[in-house]
């Protein structure tokens, strides 16, 4: 069975040239197009196409807020992203929406299958220029809390957490470190409050969420 295709574009030049491609293909078909935001949700709703493909920059209705409406009240429907936007506050308002995949008009229509395809098993579908767009959001987003631990603890603080969380004492610690009884207290201290944990259960979650132990050994 073919995927059926809503297009949702405001130049019909563009959406012409598309659904002559698509409907080429053996593997989809396009059942209707629209020329903005607000006219895709009623043709999504009436249709329940397998997949709309959307451009964002439309009058009446934009593409984010269509998206956002379409997957909302039909989340077996997929949407497909296919703009002239490359910047990233497009990329990352549009997958917040509910898209599931983000291309740019400049795509071959090769790769526009294989988005095609890909969307509709359900699988997110991003080419290399937007996915780096989506990590550098990512990482600009990370909370401070979350930051890796060895922005806080010192080499040899790890080092003692690690052997804390693998079930080794004081004594054991400081033998196998070189070092004395009283330094490895002091470091574990040390570690308490700059974690804020205050017994060695906590100590050892926190060793094993931050890979510092698999508490395997």
């Amino acid at each position: 069975m073919r995927t059926t295709i809503l297009l949702v574009d405001d130049h019909p030049v563009f959406r012409e040239g598309l659904r002559s491609l698509i409907d080429k293909s053996t593997t989809s078909m396009v059942v209707a197009e629209a020329g903005n935001g607000l006219e895709g949700i009623r043709l999504a709703a009436e249709l329940q196409p397998d997949l709309v493909v959307m451009d964002l920059t439309m009058p009446i209705m934009n593409g984010i807020d269509a998206t956002r409406e379409i997957t909302k009240n039909h989340p077996e429907i997929k949407v497909l992203v296919l703009s002239m936007e490359s910047d990233r506050f497009f990329v990352v308002e549009a997958l917040k929406a509910g898209a599931i995949g983000y291309l740019l008009k400049d795509t071959a229509f090769a790769e526009l299958a294989d988005a095609i395809a890909t969307v509709v098993m359900g699988e997110t579908y991003l080419p290399r220029k937007i996915s780096t767009l989506v990590v550098k959001e990512f990482l600009q987003c990370i909370p401070e809390d979350m930051a890796p631990v060895y922005q806080s603890l010192t080499p040899r603080e790890r080092e003692i957490l690690q052997l804390i969380a693998d079930g080794k004492c004081i004594k054991e610690i400081a033998c196998l470190l070189d070092i004395s009884n009283k330094t490895v207290e002091n470091q574990r201290h040390a570690i308490m409050q700059k974690l804020q944990l205050f017994s060695v259960a906590e100590l050892t979650k926190f060793a094993v969420r931050h890979g510092l132990s698999s508490l395997t050994k």
